[in-house]
């Protein structure tokens, strides 16, 4: 199936300073450098590679473009949109809406190590199971295979245990209606009163402990959002794997180099030449 647009999220938190940002000097978290080039390049490599017309960047970052300074920008050329982020991920969502083509991916700018093999299986396997909206989930064993501390956080259900790969799939516009369940910010799952007024209480407590196997839940879900939303369960176990902390980013680094999931590029639009004591020391940062 083809991909009408794909929508990166890259705002920050109201009030919050992103420690990650802080400690490497940056102005945002997106512009951290991860194997020589700012995070949100190595998605935006990712992207480029996809069919999708149109890749809309949200962020609250004025001048992003330049500050990325990243050859991936020229690359895009028209299918590059920055748009302004809001103070909630529902309202950055919409902000594109009416603007995207469908069907429509949404991740983040950590999401690193998502690659356009991956954006396309989910694409498939959302189409297989005919659903309306998709969330992209890898599986424990996928996750520990490719690096056993990748991802410490799982969903436990009685036929599969988890984890989110920030990767949404919405079908159509209507299926944005799912998006309401994330109206507030982020850290979603990490709050049970909204995932419970999101899902409903019993959906809720089957979410939490696995009370059930995963495509039966999700089809629960589905009934009190009035929306099909199915887990698409994508094969490589990277995808789970986000630039949350330093170890994380250490731990993406590794499998760059490793698996070879990306090629780091100049992290500039020149040529670069021989690097002096200053480009030394920042190279150093991100080995």
């Amino acid at each position: 199936m083809s991909l009408g647009s794909i929508l990166i999220l890259a705002g920050r938190r109201p009030g919050a300073v992103d420690a990650l940002a802080e400690a490497h000097g940056v102005a945002d978290k997106c512009l951290v450098p991860v194997a020589g080039r700012p995070m949100l390049a190595h998605i935006l490599a990712s992207a480029a590679a996809t069919d999708a017309a149109q890749i809309f960047v949200s962020s609250h970052h004025e001048g992003l473009a330049d500050d990325l300074g990243d050859i991936v920008v020229d690359r895009l050329g028209e299918r590059l949109v920055f748009v302004a982020a809001t103070d909630n991920l529902t309202d950055s969502v919409l902000t594109v809406a009416d603007q995207a083509a469908y069907p429509l991916l949404i991740t983040t700018a950590d999401n690193c190590l998502l690659t356009p093999e991956t954006i396309a299986e989910i694409g498939a396997e959302a189409a297989r199971l005919g659903a309306e909206a998709g969330v992209a989930l890898a599986r424990r064993e996928d996750v520990r295979a490719v690096h056993p501390e990748g991802q410490r956080r799982f969903y436990e259900f009685s036929d599969v245990a988890v984890s989110n790969c920030n990767a949404y799939w919405m079908g159509h516009r209507g299926a944005l209606k799912a998006a309401e369940a994330f109206r507030g910010g982020g850290q979603f799952v990490k709050k049970p009163v909204r995932v419970m007024q999101a899902f409903g209480l019993i959906n809720l407590l089957r979410f939490r402990f696995g009370l059930g196997p995963i495509h039966h839940i999700f089809r629960r879900i589905s009934r009190h959002l009035k929306v099909e939303v199915a887990p698409l369960l994508v094969s490589n176990g990277a995808t789970a794997i986000d630039v949350d902390n330093e170890r994380s980013l250490r731990v993406t680094e590794a499998l760059m180099a490793r698996l070879a999931i990306v090629s780091p590029q100049p992290n500039c639009r020149e040529i670069p030449g021989e690097p002096d004591a200053a480009n030394e020391r920042q190279l150093a940062v991100t080995r």
